[in-house]
């Protein structure tokens, strides 16, 4: 069984949202997706309980402050944990070439000297390219772009258990050469930044990002099972964004839709 542990579900801006970030359990290690905007990393991991001594993998989507920063905070407690002996073996982060620039710049000119001497070291940054396959833990990955507007991001399509399938797909749209990618596959991680009634109200496309509408639609044109709807505005409240994005979504999309809040658990 592999869980999906929501830590964050909002954009970059937020007020009573985490930034969209999460881990994968597979009941004997975890497998961390972007890092959030900067100790809120740290700080919903442990709120999760989390074993830190077993999170020695990560994904980095892109380098943007509420992706890039929390990893950072990662890198820092590792070498908290080494020194006090409560860490063993290393911490493998997977990223694309620009995003692996970016985050060793800003280790090296904010991080102590044992902090980032870790780079290389006990802290590995692996370079992945559109389309390379890579076996991690129990799951089998093929990263590839998805052809960003703003800044080169890298989301992955991955295989565990008896052939399931999921797909992260970064934060922003569907570009259409990455429609393979979601074909028929059991889970879809989608941004939705807000619901398509109020896209003149928050301008979606400003911020190069989608709507629940388009995002149920892409889900109901590629046969997704299940559709995960996050990284969104921040205004609508708890509870009710879920009923209301549900709502739209179900419109357009016949398969299961999830709307998780910051804390959230689902079994893939």
């Amino acid at each position: 069984m592999v869980q999906l542990i929501t830590l964050g579900t909002g954009t970059a801006i937020t007020f009573h949202h985490h930034c969209t970030f999460f881990v994968l359990d597979d009941g004997q290690d975890y497998f961390l997706v972007d890092g959030g905007g900067g100790n809120e990393s740290v700080l919903c991991l442990t709120a999760m309980n989390v074993d830190f001594s077993k999170l020695h993998y990560g994904f980095l989507s892109h380098a943007h402050t509420d992706h890039l920063f929390g990893m950072v905070y990662i890198l820092r407690l590792i070498a908290y944990l080494i020194d006090q002996g409560r860490y063993e073996g290393d911490f493998t982060l997977y990223c694309n070439d620009v995003t692996a620039c970016r985050f060793n710049q800003v280790c090296q000119l904010l991080l102590r000297p044992g902090e980032k001497n870790l780079i290389g070291h006990r802290f590995h940054v692996v370079v992945v390219a559109d389309g390379e396959e890579l076996s991690v833990l129990q799951y089998h990955f093929r990263f590839f772009d998805i052809h960003s507007t703003k800044e080169k991001q890298y989301g992955f399509q991955l295989q565990y258990g008896r052939g399931n399938t999921l797909v992260f797909l970064g934060d922003e749209p569907l570009h259409p050469s990455c429609e393979p990618y979601i074909s028929h596959v059991d889970w879809m991680l989608s941004e939705a930044f807000c619901l398509y009634a109020e896209r003149e109200r928050y301008r979606p496309e400003m911020y190069h990002h989608a709507t629940v509408r388009q995002a149920a639609e892409n889900a109901q044109r590629s046969h997704v099972k299940n559709l995960v709807l996050w990284h969104t505005e921040d205004e609508t409240t708890c509870g009710k964004k879920k009923k209301l994005y549900t709502m739209e979504a179900k419109q357009y999309y016949q398969g299961n839709i999830f709307v998780p809040e910051d804390g959230d658990i689902l079994t893939l």
